[in-house]
């Protein structure tokens, strides 16, 4: 019984891989005037050698090439006038009166990663973890980029991404950044249920080791609407 459920269970994974494949490569268009851009997390805590986790996922940045494909995304978004946003993770000192955190949520408050030091509309983020890495400030801080309010566990239910989504009739969600498994893959499931198409990039995320990236990968291709390369993704923002 427990083979029969195995052989059931690989065949539902390689059935809605293959759906997912095809659709990316034969059928997938969007109306990029209802289409953004969004990238989670691109802070320096992740993305720069400085950062408190970059030491976790430095390996799967540099395997999958992350860092210069989110790039690449920002550039022809920007380039095609397509709506972007950013959906960050941030922690003021209030957060830390939290008396119920799950085991990654320990670490990451004990590490203070993603921590500034003040909530109000002067927020200093340069030189903190929780800054944007700097090749991607021109992109962020052109005054046309979507900054969302900071979410707090991993996905948008606890910020203003979904709001701000529908106040400029987007529909359709492209998705890169970080962490694969972790607020990127919880930014889709909500996405999802609320409603939105959402394409995933898979070479524009970046995991914890290759066992958490390959799970991110299986919940995509399970979850999402269509998964793409970053290649194609930037053919599909400057069609």
């Amino acid at each position: 019984m427990k083979s029969r459920i195995i052989v059931v269970s690989l065949f539902v994974a390689t059935f809605f891989t293959s759906i997912n494949t095809v659709y990316a490569e034969t059928s997938l268009s969007v109306d990029k005037t209802s289409t953004a851009l969004l990238i989670t997390d691109p802070q320096n805590d992740f993305l720069a050698e400085s950062g408190v986790a970059y030491g976790l996922v430095k390996d799967s940045l540099k395997e999958v090439g992350t860092i210069a494909h989110i790039d690449s995304l920002f550039n022809a978004a920007k380039e095609s006038n397509m709506a972007v946003f950013v959906s960050p993770h941030i922690y003021f000192p209030h957060d830390n009166k939290w008396e119920h955190r799950g085991a990654l949520q320990k670490t990451i408050h004990e590490i203070n990663m993603f921590h500034v030091d003040q909530a109000n509309t002067q927020i200093k983020l340069e030189g903190t973890g929780a800054d944007f890495l700097q090749q991607y400030k021109k992109y962020i801080y052109d005054g046309e980029t979507t900054i969302t309010s900071p979410h707090k566990i991993y996905g948008p239910e606890s910020n203003d991404l979904v709001l701000q989504l529908r106040k400029q009739g987007i529909q359709t969600v492209i998705v890169g950044g970080m962490a694969a498994n972790l607020c990127t893959d919880s930014h889709m499931r909500e996405l999802v249920e609320q409603g939105f198409e959402v394409i995933m990039v898979n070479d524009a995320v970046g995991a914890p080791g290759k066992a958490a990236y390959n799970a991110a990968l299986t919940n995509y291709d399970l979850i999402a609407h269509a998964v793409i390369t970053t290649e194609d993704a930037v053919q599909l923002i400057r069609k």
